[in-house]
């Protein structure tokens, strides 16, 4: 497995709210964690972070070789959930911390499957020579009103309402978690990002740009091409490549 990550403020946010985390393990197999905080500088800093460590540390405290898919999607599930009542009581308990949220999407990758779990609008692609397939559904306003027919994916691209985002971690008490299990080979990638890319890069320049830079730091080259694109949010990329 090879493991490439950039995180960057972007050139209009003063801080970064996104936070990640990404590791392997001695059989082989990789694991990766991406979150993007809302909630003011203090509060998505705080909401983000958390929820990186609480996760990453239940990722690598309960992961065993050889795990049925069954127990990867309880450990997953089980860590985001985990992760959602540590950052709520820690909200409630403390006005500065008021509202505070993060997306979230985690991820474990073997040789035969890519798993994976999320809340919000942050993804997750698998990408081959051939193709880039989003396999996260995005829990947006504007993705609900793709789906009812109200607007058009050309719309949602510069609708107002398009950073509203209807799940999040620390938000309420109970989170729902959405669940993917994608079977994968030699030369498979998954590419988690949050918004500040794919709010600024399409997928096909995404994919282009990955094709022609598979080799060298195609990650710092999606962060430059949504800095060139505008900028306009924290911008961060992991990529997993079996």
């Amino acid at each position: 497995m090879r493991i490439i990550a950039r995180t960057d403020p972007g050139k209009v946010r003063k801080s970064n709210q996104d936070s990640y985390a990404a590791g392997e393990f001695r059989n082989g197999v990789a694991w990766a964690v991406v979150c993007d905080g809302m909630g003011g500088n203090v509060g998505g800093n705080v909401a983000s972070s958390t929820a990186v460590r609480s996760i990453s540390e239940r990722i690598t405290t309960a992961y065993r070789e050889n795990m049925s898919s069954s127990s990867i999607r309880n450990l997953l599930v089980t860590a985001i959930t985990n992760a959602n009542f540590e950052i709520f009581d820690m909200a409630s308990a403390n006005p500065e911390l008021a509202g505070m949220g993060t997306t979230v999407v985690a991820a474990i990758m073997d040789d035969s499957n890519i798993y994976v779990a999320h809340a919000g609008d942050s993804r997750a692609y698998i990408i081959h020579k051939s193709s880039i397939r989003q396999i996260t559904r995005d829990h947006s306003l504007v993705q609900k009103m793709i789906e009812n027919g109200e607007i058009t994916e050309e719309e949602a691209v510069r609708h107002p309402s398009k950073n509203l985002i209807t799940r999040a971690l620390g938000v309420d008490e109970n989170l729902r978690v959405d669940f993917n299990e994608e079977p994968c080979g030699e030369r498979t990638m998954l590419l988690i990002c949050t918004d500040g890319l794919t709010n600024y890069v399409t997928d096909e320049e995404i994919h282009e740009t990955i094709l022609k830079g598979r080799n060298t730091d195609f990650a710092e080259t999606l962060v430059d091409l949504a800095n060139e694109h505008g900028g306009g949010d924290n911008i961060t990329v992991v990529a997993v490549e079996g």
